[in-house]
Order: C-alpha cells, then structure tokens, then sequence
C-alpha cells in the first residue's frame, strides 16, 4: 500500500513505521510496558463512568417512507448566537435533502383536505426545499426547543383557514417529539379545538375568526353576504385572552368575499353586494379597520389587567390560480418560482402591506409596554414564490382514480402538509427566541 507526499515522492506506512522504529529504539522497548500499565487505570475509570452511547438530542422519528430515522433536536442556543436583525421576509428557496419532519401518516392532525401525500399526490419534490434568507441562516425546527419556550404557557391561532392550517402544521412539527392530548373540540367542523403537550404542560388552540372582528358569516340558506361590525372584536377570542400567553393572528381571503360592513352602528358600505343599496367600498380600507380594531383591544386588555401577550401577525399567504379553479392544472407547478421569475404585486402586495403597517403602528404604542410584544410574521414573498406547495385536485383522496378528468375541484389556498407553511412556525421559532434572547438580558 503507498501513497504520495505531494512532491512525487511515494512512500509506504511500512517504510515510515521502520523509520520511527529506527529513530526511537528506546520508545518501542518502553511503548509496550506504559499500555500494560495504563490498561487497568482505563477499565477502573470505564467501572466508576460506563459510557452512556444515548442521546437526550436525538428523536426517532420516521421519514417519508414511513421507515425510522434519527433526527437530531440539540438543545436551545446561547442567547448570545440569535441573530437579531435577521429579515427572514427575503430570500430564495434552495433544494434540501433532509425533507421534512413528520409525513402524511405519522401526524393525526392533518385535516383531511391538506394530507396530500396521504391523498395520492404522486411528485414530492416540493417537499425537498428550505427557504434561505438574504441576509442570514434560518435554522432547522427544533421541537423540544419550542416547547421549552412555550412551557407553562397558552398558545392560541386565531383567524381564519389559513390560522388552522398553520396551527395544524405546528402541532405535526412537535407532535414528532411530544404528542400532543386533545383536550376540547367545539363548533362545526371543529373550529375551536384545544391540544396540551404534558411533556412541557404547554395549550395549543385554534379559534375560528375569519374577520378577527365581529361578523355574521353567509350561510346557503340566508343572505349570501357576510356582515363585519368594524368597531368590535369577536368575544369567541377576545374574552379568553387573559388565558393566552401568545397570539397568532391570521386573516385575509375571507375579506375578498361579498359583505356588508357597519360601524358606530350604521352601514359603511360594502363590497360586491349587488342588490343592496349601499355604498361600494373596496376591501382594503376595511381589512386595515378590522386589523387596527383587533390590536387595539390585545392592547387594552394588557395594559388593564397586567396580563404578558405576545402578538405575532402572519402576513397574507396567496393563492396560485392559473385559470378557472375547476379546470385541471389550476396550480400543478411541481417547484418554486425562482427570484425574479414572477413579481410579488397588486392585491397580495397590498395586502400584506396593510398588515405590516398595522403592526408597526401597533408597535409603536406600545413603546414602553413591557409586557406586551408585537411582530409581524412576513410570509407573503416566500409563500407568493411557491406554487408548487397546494393540494390541487388532491384535496379529495386519489382524484384521479378513474382516469383524468378536465374539471376537477382544485384548492390552490392552502398548504400541504407537510409543505412550504412549515417554513412559517420556523421562522416562529426564531422571533420566539430573540425575544427569549431580549428579556434575558433585561433580566441579566
């Protein structure tokens, strides 16, 4: 056996053992009698600390072929190590060979409509991306480190579908570490639910609020417009937030929809109500309204009663239509938008750009609060540039089943999962832990 040094000149292990052997006559009679001495030294001390090949970082999960696999879940981070002026917002999505966490079968609490996997959804590509910011790294989830965090503490998703469908995605994240009891369920279609994780004694809920205000939703046998009271919280959430530690609000498509809006008691106009006689107003100005309304009241009740809130705002996620939403192919890209390839622009920009407003505002009065914290979780580019992440025709089990058909039901709103809204509850994490990171300091 030989190898080179680098210059040309070959050598062998032997001929470099004989050169030692030479050089060190006394070392190799001496070698031997210091290993038989320090022989039993070493089994005394393996006696007194056996080695222990476990690790409290190590999680068996499964991957996506249901197989198990160890995952790696270290510990928290020093404090000293977050990044505090990381903006997660820009960035790119990079290929990533780990995939996720949990699949379609090892999380029962995937509503039935996002289990793509579980539905025949035959690529899984687009499982196999991570979002990489401009500006910095956005770590791996890490469930036991979340949890650590949230211990003792109630965390409540409050909004709309698009609240549950990242709720949902939370709960399959650390359900791979800590499954999770549920505890209370009400409401058609489960739309109030309630987990607790024992392991950290840690309240996971979903409260259904599509407006975040209150609002009478349409319904197919009364009038087919919705009604928001602009100047009033909805009490389903508000009155429990003396009970909530943390709030993540989530709202938007329910606002597209026809409805009549009323303030100080009186109508201020609607949107798309034909029939009515009551002034257009777009959809915009009212989203504002009922955002600011909100904020406001969390404000309120933390200065009233000295209850700690978090507040986090995920920003508005956009659909992916391409054409009819019936026709195949609505949104049947199989991989993200590159940067550049398409502009985020037009009614998600506004969107997303009223909220960002409103918590910065929100923020702002709250200077001087400390025990109420506010931020927005800006999702809206890395959710515009993956089209490639929705269920499609696979919201139904096996569409296809009886052979392809051109008008099929496609959903084009919401996330697989698991898919791109776990990137969500990551960047979560992160603001979770610069805020950890920001009252240890205080504290120190």
């Amino acid at each position: 056996m030989s190898r080179s040094d680098g210059s040309g000149t070959l050598s062998t292990y032997a001929d470099f053992l004989l050169v030692q052997q030479q050089s060190y006559p006394i070392t190799k009679k001496l070698l031997p009698w210091a290993l038989y001495a320090l022989l039993p030294l070493a089994l005394f001390r393996l006696y007194l600390h056996p080695l222990d090949f476990s690790s409290e970082n190590e999680v068996i999960t499964k991957d996506l072929q249901n197989k198990p696999i160890l995952v790696s879940s270290t510990a928290p981070k020093p404090v000293e190590e977050v990044n505090n002026d990381c903006d997660y917002s820009n960035g790119e999505w990079v290929q990533d060979k780990l995939g996720p966490l949990y699949n379609g079968t090892s999380c029962g609490t995937i509503k039935d409509g996002q289990n793509c996997m579980g539905h025949g959804r035959p690529d899984s590509g687009y499982l196999y991306w991570r979002w990489k910011p401009s500006q910095c790294k956005l770590p791996r989830f890490e469930p036991k480190k979340f949890l650590s965090l949230l211990q003792n503490k109630h965390l409540a998703f409050v909004g709309d579908s698009m609240a549950r469908n990242q709720l949902e995605s939370l709960l399959c994240l650390l359900s791979s570490v800590s499954p999770p009891d549920l505890v209370y369920t009400n409401g058609d279609d489960n739309k109030f639910r309630r987990w607790h994780f024992p392991s950290h004694n840690v309240n996971v809920s979903v409260y259904w609020s599509p407006f975040l205000v209150k609002g009478i939703e349409k319904s197919n046998t009364g009038f087919n417009f919705n009604k928001l009271f602009l100047d009033s919280v909805d009490d389903r959430w508000a009155l429990d937030l003396e009970q909530i530690d943390m709030l993540v609000l989530s709202v938007g498509h329910w606002f597209l929809h026809p409805a009549v809006y009323y303030e100080n008691d009186s109508v201020l106009g609607c949107h798309a109500c034909e029939g009515l006689n009551h002034t257009e107003t777009g959809f915009f100005d009212v989203l504002r309204k009922a955002v600011r309304t909100s904020l406001k009241a969390v404000t309120e009740k933390s200065t009233s009663n000295g209850n700690e809130i978090d507040v986090i705002l995920t920003t508005f996620s956009p659909a992916h239509f391409e054409g009819e939403w019936d026709k195949n192919g609505a949104c049947s890209r199989e991989k993200p938008f590159e940067e550049g390839e398409k502009a985020l622009e037009g009614m998600d920009a506004d969107m997303r750009k009223i909220e960002v407003e409103e918590i910065e505002e929100a923020k702002n009065k709250a200077i001087g609060l400390d025990r109420l914290r506010i931020q927005a979780l800006d999702v809206t580019k890395l959710a515009f540039m993956r089209p490639d992440g929705h269920p499609g025709p696979y919201m139904y089990p096996n569409p296809f089943a009886d052979g392809v058909k051109d008008r099929v039901q496609n959903d084009c709103v919401h996330w697989c999962l698991p898919g791109p809204i776990d990137t969500w509850n990551e960047i979560l994490l992160q603001v979770m832990t610069q805020w950890e990171a920001e009252s240890t300091r205080r504290r120190g």
